[in-house]
């Protein structure tokens, strides 16, 4: 095979059982060759009971070879079972098996994945992500008129009408959040949003994520892989993880993160699949059986409790809590930090490839902190996601897990680039990091009028350097200069992935999405039974 030689994914009709759900007809996507010669025989070792079941199960048409496999029980023996039909106790144990230890296995088993995948040559679908010149602006009411007053309630409302009628003036205020920004996020590189409070970080993040407010006047240009925003759908291609954590109290943690999986589909993780087995079956190569039982389950859509679900729990560190609820203010349920990690397993448990993750350390200890990025790096090197994280004072370790560092104060962009350089450029600038603090706390502290002057390492006399002056000399220092470079110069569209970027609205079709739904609130009218019996016995 040449490297760069298409491939269709063989299409097939996902319908006939009833946990099957949608039908998806003709899902075909195509797969790249990256130019890898396969294997012409597996490696591993088998023995002939188990040589023979596989052989049976690689005879069987291609829609039902990917709902079955070979898992391996207590005693060591396989059995071929439906990757639909896996209990509760199945998918403990195949955890267990491949992510026992989280720290010492998660990268090793993401490993394994990487190289099934690579050993057949198939291309993963990658994400570059870029802003150019943009502002954002905002009207608002200050003073006593900001108050939510009957009053100005009525005087706003007036005061609209006439402006759209071209008869009077807006009392509003435009205050701009972003200034002529411009960067790229990488794919299979950890990037890190940094930057004093109010300096436009989360208007950035929703900016890139395609869920910005509509009453904000925005101008300039994102797009990913050389694609306009209203070429695809954002808000499916790209999560976005909220700093505000919003739950459902009644829903326990596993409920929470199975129902998000289950909205969001599989994405393109089945035509993946397909299109991966029909290579293996032509070079007679044979996977790891509880690495097939993995990718077979976490391909299958609808599934109401999803392997990727307990996946992400383990790995989350919330499979102590996971059959808790979550609680509100009426409901005891588990932690802050507990719950700040269910919001990003929320979005994790979903197949999109660009992740935006904006303020997710809050109300969690430095080592979680450390766990959680040391976990997203390992996905994003290995299975080259693309991750923009804001974070606000990140731990020394912590901040030494991200390659490239983007710097935002004021609204503008004052450094982007890696991580190992970011101190050369403030050095360039008369400012030096002292021994005793950290890079993060140094770069949040440097553009402050009141903490700049104790960094200053010049003879000359100190003075302020503004925002501006910084921003200004970023654009003539070298790597500035580098990002302008590549900025010019557009996204060559042929080397985008065409499974990348999603353009369906829902990951589910509409009888899945209702039948969702319904099981949802089903549930919490068990959950709140005693409430509906007493209203119906009231009536």
């Amino acid at each position: 095979m040449e490297a760069g030689d298409l491939y269709k994914a063989s299409s097939s009709l996902r319908v006939g059982s009833k946990h099957m759900g949608s039908l998806r007809a003709n899902s075909s996507s195509i797969w790249r060759n990256t130019g890898i010669e396969v294997f012409s025989r597996s490696s591993r070792e088998e023995d002939d009971e188990e040589a023979l079941k596989w052989a049976a199960l690689e005879k069987l048409p291609t829609f039902d070879r990917l709902r079955k496999g070979l898992l391996f029980g207590s005693k060591g023996a396989a059995n071929e079972i439906d990757v639909q039909n896996l209990g509760f106790q199945d998918k403990r144990n195949l955890l267990d098996r491949l992510v026992n230890v989280v720290d010492e296995d998660n990268e090793k088993f993401l490993l394994k994945l990487r190289n099934r995948i690579d050993r057949v040559g198939i291309d993963l679908p990658t994400i570059e992500v870029r802003f150019e010149n943009l502002n954002i602006e905002a009207e608002a009411y200050v003073g006593g008129r900001a108050l939510p007053t009957f009053v100005n309630f009525n005087i706003n409302m007036i005061e609209g009408i006439l402006k759209s009628l071209h008869i009077g003036s807006s009392k509003k205020r435009t205050l701009p959040i972003l200034k002529d920004a411009s960067g790229i996020i990488k794919p299979c590189r950890m990037t890190l949003l940094l930057g004093p409070p109010s300096s436009g970080k989360t208007t950035l993040m929703l900016a890139l994520a395609g869920k910005l407010d509509p009453a904000l006047k925005v101008s300039g240009r994102v797009t990913y892989n050389g694609q306009g925003m209203e070429e695809f759908i954002p808000q499916r291609t790209a999560a976005y993880i909220s700093q505000h954590d919003l739950h459902i109290g009644e829903m326990t943690v596993r409920e929470t993160m199975a129902f998000s999986a289950r909205c969001q589909g599989v994405g393109s993780r089945y035509e993946m699949l397909a299109e991966l087995s029909r290579r293996e079956k032509a070079a007679n190569i044979k996977p790891d059986p509880d690495i097939d039982i993995y990718m077979k389950a976490e391909a299958t859509e609808g599934d109401e409790a999803n392997v990727v679900t307990d996946y992400y729990l383990k790995v989350l560190g919330l499979d102590v809590c996971a059959d808790i609820l979550v609680g509100d203010e009426m409901i005891r349920g588990i932690s802050g930090g507990q719950k700040k990690r269910v919001t990003t397993g929320e979005m994790l448990v979903g197949p999109a490839k660009a992740l935006f993750m904006d303020e997710i350390s809050t109300g969690l200890d430095s080592s979680t902190t450390f766990q959680i990025v040391k976990m997203l790096r390992q996905y994003v090197h290995i299975m080259k996601g693309t991750a923009f994280i804001s974070l606000l004072q990140p731990a020394p370790e912590t901040y030494d897990l991200f390659d490239d560092i983007i710097l935002l104060s004021d609204g503008q962009i004052i450094y982007q680039g890696p991580r190992e350089q970011v101190l050369d450029f403030f050095e360039s600038m008369g400012f030096r990091c002292p021994d005793r603090k950290g890079v993060a706390d140094f770069l949040q502290e440097v553009t402050s009028k009141k903490d700049q002057q104790q960094y200053w390492a010049k003879d000359d006399p100190y003075r302020f350097i503004t925002v501006g002056e910084f921003a200004e000399a970023f654009q003539s220092f070298h790597l500035g200069r580098k990002v302008g470079d590549e900025l010019s110069v557009p996204f060559d569209k042929s080397k985008g992935h065409p499974a990348a970027l999603t353009t369906e609205k829902y990951g589910l079709g509409t009888k899945e999405l209702l039948k969702a739904c319904a099981d949802r609130e089903l549930l919490l009218m068990k959950r709140n039974s005693f409430v509906y019996f007493f209203k119906l016995f009231q009536a």
